[in-house]
């Protein structure tokens, strides 16, 4: 499939923190799942890709190009953070007239259908807006201006679980006819479970895995066992485990397999909150 962003070996290094080697691909029709635990390098990550924080080495192409060197490409990305960048005295209605003289490609008709789906009032200023109003109103404005490719930091977290699965909706729609691409940062993993093709862990600064959503929901395993069949479990089958009170829970990468092969103990699905957890408060066999 054709690729629409491509972050290649990226690294910035600041006081006590690194990012290292970051790389990833998203094609096109597809959503990428960016999750870690705070401070992992996703906001580092997403802010490299943007051209808002300089990379120290690495490259980040859309459509086979560098941001730095086509600002027209900032036209087909829309972007939402986890806060609203317009003073919080304008209106949507004044925020729409300023993004219209902001963007060529601004279709004043999609963002006021967007404010009516959304139930924003056009004319209350922005402080009198609820988090979630507030964040409806960011993604209105991304979703107006016919980006090709979506970068969202967060942009669920503010919102109700009703409010929260219709934007979902509205992002499957926006990848429904193959030609768009998000990629979504997000602490909410059931989100992510509900819409992302593909899921990209970010832990301390480096790309831990980036894998196919299914193939984590449906074949990866959780083994809950006590510490003496802990000691059963070869080695190689063993990605990551963690010891709660009372007992272990052991990541393994094709739950069919372990279920054969430990007929005595426990193989559990894994959710991807689980696996997450697993990988950050567990530890790895060496």
């Amino acid at each position: 499939m054709e690729t629409l962003l491509k972050v290649e070996n990226i690294c910035k290094e600041y006081d006590g923190f690194k990012l290292d080697n970051v790389s990833f691909t998203i094609p096109k029709g597809t959503i990428m799942g960016l999750v870690g635990e705070n401070g992992a390098g996703k906001s580092t990550t997403i802010n490299i890709i943007l051209d808002i924080i300089k990379k120290d080495s690495g490259t980040v192409t859309f459509w086979g190009k560098e941001l730095s060197s086509d600002k027209n490409i900032k036209e087909d990305i829309g972007v939402v953070f986890d806060e609203i960048n317009f003073h919080e005295t304008l209106t949507p209605e004044k925020v729409g007239k300023i993004c219209a003289k902001a963007y060529k490609q601004w279709n004043g008709s999609t963002y006021n259908g967007y404010l009516k789906r959304f139930g924003l009032p056009a004319d209350n200023e922005i402080k009198t807006l609820s988090k979630g109003m507030k964040m409806k109103l960011s993604i209105a404005i991304a979703l107006s201006h016919d980006p090709k490719l979506l970068i969202l930091d967060e942009a669920t977290s503010g919102l109700d679980p009703v409010m929260r699965d219709d934007i979902l909706d509205v992002f499957l729609e926006f990848v429904q006819d193959e030609e768009h691409s998000i990629m979504m940062s997000s602490h909410i993993t059931t989100d992510l479970e509900k819409i992302a093709d593909n899921i990209t862990f970010i832990h301390k600064g480096s790309v831990f895995f980036s894998k196919l959503k299914d193939e984590l929901r449906y074949s990866y395993g959780i083994i809950r066992c006590g510490e003496s069949d802990f000691k059963k479990i070869a080695k190689e089958d063993i990605l990551a485990y963690r010891r709660e009170e009372y007992q272990l829970s052991v990541l393994v990468a094709d739950k069919k397999a372990a279920k054969r092969k430990y007929r005595n103990m426990v193989v559990d699905d894994a959710a991807i909150d689980d696996i997450l957890l697993i990988y950050v408060k567990g530890e790895q066999v060496r």
